[in-house]
């Protein structure tokens, strides 16, 4: 490793997160009053952050302590277990404000409901009371320079009475703020197996060298694993999850689609106060303000229809997950939570999209000055919606309307 890399490793370990109490929420009510209180007060630097590439550890901090990181933990262990619909909620409320911090914790609830479906009543105890104290997971699945993104490199090797782990991982959203991370390896019997690493066991380093353009706050970097020991009992047995119907990948994808609603909701609020009060009216239209312009009406009249159409599916894909999980969990009734995500989560993608590009057509010239940073929409909408491609939600969606095909069964769709 390079000598910039060893010193921003040290960098990273200089600023390990600390374990602050947290408080647990009673009912949905209360996580969505949470989370606007999070939003507002997220947003008042959000754009300085990006600008910056200033992490958010002070946002993230009140994630936890206002008890946000464990709304989806079961009732029978504590925890609130809101809805699906008041989860997509709350992630599209935050992500609205710093669609950066709203992804941070994603990879948490995914991780969550996996230990739900897959650990033992032992694990699942211990890991959910540690979520409820505060602590945080983060994430270590993805790799580079694989065939696919379910290709793995990292290996787990039984040790005494204990693992270790060696590998290499990027895209480890999370992990930087974690006091958990959450390992994917393949075991001595090549089945995939999930590791929690306590953040400072030795041989775990977490590099901050994220350089994408967008969502540029999230340290979604590199994780080296060089020997690192883990706990027999730390070690979840996620390969289970595959042998039965599940709803692990439509709960992830909702998660996803949450995101881009918030970023679409603000690069349309952006767009309709910078065109009240900055922009100026083009000189055809014969008009005192930009507002008054009837093309400029129109344009934001279909972006709120598209966006308002969008939550719509997202908020029915709740719905769906909310019923499909209240009754035993067929093939069946998992591909259908799936395609109603799936539904969701296209026009989710495209109106981030449109909304972000189409704010500097409506509000000008102006809107492209370094010193509004109203780019940051769309950097962020183009690379989050990049998790996975929207071509194949279409192709998922037609199959099964069409032939009766159910979709494939990982986190994807």
């Amino acid at each position: 490793m390079s000598n910039l890399a060893d010193a921003k490793v040290q960098s990273d370990l200089d600023i390990a997160p600390l374990l602050l109490p947290a408080q647990v929420l009673l009912n949905d009510a209360q996580a969505l009053q949470a989370a606007h209180e999070l939003a507002a007060a997220a947003r008042q630097q959000a754009a300085q952050r990006d600008r910056q590439r200033k992490l958010p550890w002070a946002q993230i901090e009140q994630f936890t302590r206002s008890g946000l990181g464990s709304i989806a933990i079961p009732r029978e262990y504590g925890g609130p277990q809101v809805s699906f619909v008041t989860l997509a909620e709350v992630f599209a409320i935050v992500s609205a404000a710093d669609p950066a911090l709203g992804q941070i914790p994603q990879n948490q609830f995914g991780v969550l409901n996996l230990v739900l479906a897959s650990a033992t009543e032992r694990q699942k105890k211990h890991l959910f009371q540690s979520v409820l104290e505060g602590w945080r997971i983060g994430n270590a699945g993805p790799e580079r320079g694989t065939k696919n993104t379910l290709e793995l490199k990292a290996r787990i090797t039984a040790d005494g009475d204990g693992y270790v782990i060696n590998g290499q991982k990027f895209y480890s959203t999370g992990a930087l703020f974690a006091h958990w991370v959450a390992v994917k390896a393949l075991n001595d019997d090549g089945k995939q197996v999930l590791a929690f690493v306590r953040r400072g066991t030795p041989g775990l380093r977490i590099v901050d060298d994220w350089s994408g353009f967008g969502q540029r706050t999230t340290a979604s970097g590199t994780i080296l694993l060089n020997n690192v020991r883990v706990d027999a009992d730390l070690v979840v047995d996620n390969w289970r999850i595959n042998e039965v119907p599940n709803i692990q990948g439509a709960v992830s994808q909702l998660i996803q689609a949450a995101i881009d609603a918030g970023i679409a909701r603000a690069a349309i609020d952006d767009a309709i106060s910078f065109v009240r009060e900055r922009a100026r009216p083009w000189v055809d239209a014969n008009v005192e303000r930009a507002s008054d312009d009837l093309y400029v009406i129109a344009d934001i009249g279909k972006l709120k229809i598209e966006l308002h159409a969008a939550e719509a599916l997202l908020r029915k894909a709740g719905r769906v997950l909310d019923q499909v999980n209240a009754a035993p969990i067929t093939a069946e009734s998992a591909a259908r939570a799936s395609i109603a995500v799936a539904e969701a989560k296209v026009l989710t993608t495209e109106i981030s999209l449109q909304a972000s590009e189409k704010l500097f057509e409506l509000a000008g010239s102006r809107a492209t000055l370094a010193e509004f940073n109203l780019d940051r929409h769309w950097r962020n909408a183009r690379v989050h919606t990049l998790h996975d491609p929207v071509r194949w939600k279409y192709h998922a969606v037609g199959a099964y309307h069409l032939n009766g095909t159910l979709p494939a069964r990982h986190s994807w769709i």
